[in-house]
């Protein structure tokens, strides 16, 4: 299983993301990792990113991923997935993905919060390239998850271990589903 931690800058990917790693004892990669050093010096001075600059950077994650994937490793990768097409990306490698095509099986982890809460956040963080300045574009860019998306929706209210707990339950429930129909 694949699990992608999601939402705008400053909602806890990272912190989220490697406490579930650590906890199920999966491989943890932070989509920070992938960005190129044009996008984050972009990202530096305050210029948001375009879809141009993001397309080759979630290639890149869905190749680490379908790796993961082909491996039959499981993982965790943080990434901000703000858009449906983006997360496509992530889960297709292609852009304009037709129904029909293959998709890597990942459940989205989509961390929500309360714009004050993660400008808060960002500000109490100090050696990070992404500015508080961002963060208005990224959730007017954001596009929720919808149902026809495998994801489960999560308060960043509450605390890590709490996130992890729920998270870990809503995959055992989905792994339970999974068993049950391949056994029907």
């Amino acid at each position: 299983m694949i699990l992608i931690i999601m939402g705008v800058c400053g909602c806890g990917k990272t912190t989220v993301g490697k406490a579930m790693a650590k906890k199920l004892q999966w491989q943890f990669a932070d989509a920070d990792d992938f960005h190129p050093e044009a996008n984050k010096v972009k990202m530096g001075k305050s210029i948001p990113l375009t879809d141009e600059d993001r397309i080759p950077w979630l290639t890149s994650i869905h190749q680490y991923i379908k790796t993961l994937n082909t491996e039959g490793n499981n993982g965790v990768v943080t990434c901000s997935a703000l858009k449906k097409m983006y997360r496509g990306i992530l889960t297709s490698g292609e852009v304009t993905a037709d129904k029909g095509a293959e998709k890597l099986p990942v459940l989205f982890v989509y961390l929500k919060g309360d714009r004050d809460l993660i400008i808060k956040r960002m500000e109490g963080r100090s050696g990070h390239f992404m500015p508080v300045s961002l963060l208005d574009s990224q959730l007017a860019l954001l596009e929720e998850p919808d149902k026809s998306e495998e994801a489960v929706t999560v308060s960043i209210d509450i605390s890590v271990d709490d996130i992890v707990a729920l998270v870990i339950e809503e995959c055992e429930k989905r792994l339970s589903r999974s068993v049950k129909s391949d056994v029907s």
